[in-house]
């Protein structure tokens, strides 16, 4: 058999990228976003009204808005006109208008439908085009924004549509996806460990999945790695890490050795350390920007005053320069030595880095939520948020400030050293209070 008669004979669905592949055909199809179209749900209601209405889908990427435009358009038997707003223009919608009038006076006349996605993108006049035949009736509207369209869609627009906001896939979700893939043949097994690290790097993003999986079923297939392990995963998907090699051994040597004196409250030897790199030809600018970290990471809120000595300092040699500014970053070394340590919030900072890394991107509860147009009122944001000044003591007794379902994570906890035990003492009482309130 020669080569073309090859090619032919491959299904052409073996050749579309792998979100063509598993978008949903059917409504029943699609994953996530059951607050919207599970049963009696408004989006639901919609597909099964039988009368299609203009319409704005908020969300985050990868959520499902252009997926569920097409099966509206299908579920109606309606031409489908997809526009870009980051691409298209004018010309666009005046074709639209065109095809849309050409469907409705055709022998079988049909509805259609204008989706365009990123409307948030077009300017106000483009998006004025679309009033006249919306209003008309000549095609359904449906705008996809992953922006507010309180402050990105016209309000003429906005008031002729309905709003509905799509939500992050869960993890859940994306297993389903995952499991979709390796269903019909696209990817091959995983490690758990492995598919636990895809949720996480996709995020609520199915569109970002999906492109990881089918660049990771390639490699795998050149590999022959089946099933695919977390270590191999790490070692395809790559860390962006940074390398800094700017020589000078002794100089870093020199400087970790000030830095460890410091946080070890010897006065004597982080002097020396630092004259020694003053001696040495270091820029004082430099050792006084290593300063201001130190006053961050090793003294933090057990003494807060030791960060506004180091700025001080800073400025201090900017306007006397060498050598009389440098008395003043000596000062700086030897109170930094002698203030009580606390790498308490350096490493709350860096155990909330990791979490949020690894973790999904929560929604913002509710009650968190500003509220500054009347639609995001309308759904609730802002509602029941208590007013901490008018609360008895200025605390919200009982109160949550953390996403739905995120327990308390404990970032932050205080040493028994300097102002931090009355920092302790306060964050004890207000733990007191909240307890009594739940």
């Amino acid at each position: 058999m020669n080569a073309s008669r090859q090619d032919s004979a491959v299904p052409d669905s073996l050749h579309q990228p792998l979100a063509e592949r598993l978008r949903p055909r059917r409504l029943s199809e699609v994953i996530g976003q059951q607050h919207l179209l599970g049963e009696g749900m408004a989006l639901r209601i919609a597909f099964e009204s039988g009368r299609p209405h203009s319409c704005i889908l908020w969300g985050p990427p990868g959520t499902g808005k252009t997926t569920i435009a097409r099966l509206m358009a299908d579920a109606f038997d309606a031409q489908f006109i997809a526009i870009s707003a980051v691409l298209g223009g004018v010309k666009d919608i005046r074709e639209a208008v065109e095809r849309a009038e050409a469907a409705r006076s055709g022998l079988h006349a049909q509805r259609t439908i204008v989706f365009v996605d990123e409307v948030h993108r077009f300017n106000k006049s483009q998006q004025d085009a679309f009033l006249p035949h919306v209003e008309s009736g000549l095609f359904t509207f449906i705008g996809a924004t992953t922006e507010n369209p309180s402050f990105e869609v016209n309000s003429a627009l906005l008031s002729r549509a309905a709003v509905y906001v799509l939500q992050p896939l869960s993890e859940d979700d994306l297993r389903q996806i995952v499991a979709r893939a390796q269903a019909i043949g696209a990817l091959p097994a995983l490690e758990e460990a492995a598919l636990a690290r895809l949720i996480a790097y996709a995020d609520g993003d199915a569109r970002r999945l999906l492109n990881t999986l089918e660049t990771l079923a390639v490699a795998a297939a050149r590999e022959r790695m089946d099933p695919v392990t977390d270590v191999w995963l790490l070692r395809v998907l790559g860390e962006r890490m940074r390398r800094y090699d700017k020589g000078g051994e002794q100089f870093y040597d020199t400087i970790s050795a000030l830095h460890k004196s410091v946080r070890g409250s010897d006065p004597d030897a982080s002097l020396y350390w630092f004259v020694r790199m003053l001696d040495g030809g270091a820029d004082p600018r430099y050792m006084a920007r290593r300063l201001i970290r130190m006053a961050s990471e090793d003294i933090g809120l057990a003494d807060p005053r030791a960060l506004r000595l180091a700025l001080d300092a800073a400025e201090v040699y900017e306007r006397l320069g060498s050598p009389e500014g440098e008395l003043a970053l000596a000062e700086c070394v030897v109170y930094l030595a002698v203030a009580p340590k606390s790498n308490a919030v350096y490493k709350a900072f860096n155990e909330a880095k990791a979490f949020v890394k690894k973790d999904g991107t929560r929604p913002v509860p509710m009650h968190l939520r500003n509220a500054p147009t009347k639609l995001m009122k309308e759904l609730d944001y802002g509602k029941g948020y208590r007013y901490a000044h008018d609360e008895e003591g200025g605390f919200a007794a009982g109160e949550r400030y953390l996403p739905e379902g995120m327990a308390a994570p404990g970032f932050y906890r205080p040493v028994p050293r300097g102002l931090e035990i009355r920092i302790a003492d306060k964050l004890e009482e207000l733990k007191r209070l909240n307890n009594q309130k739940s």
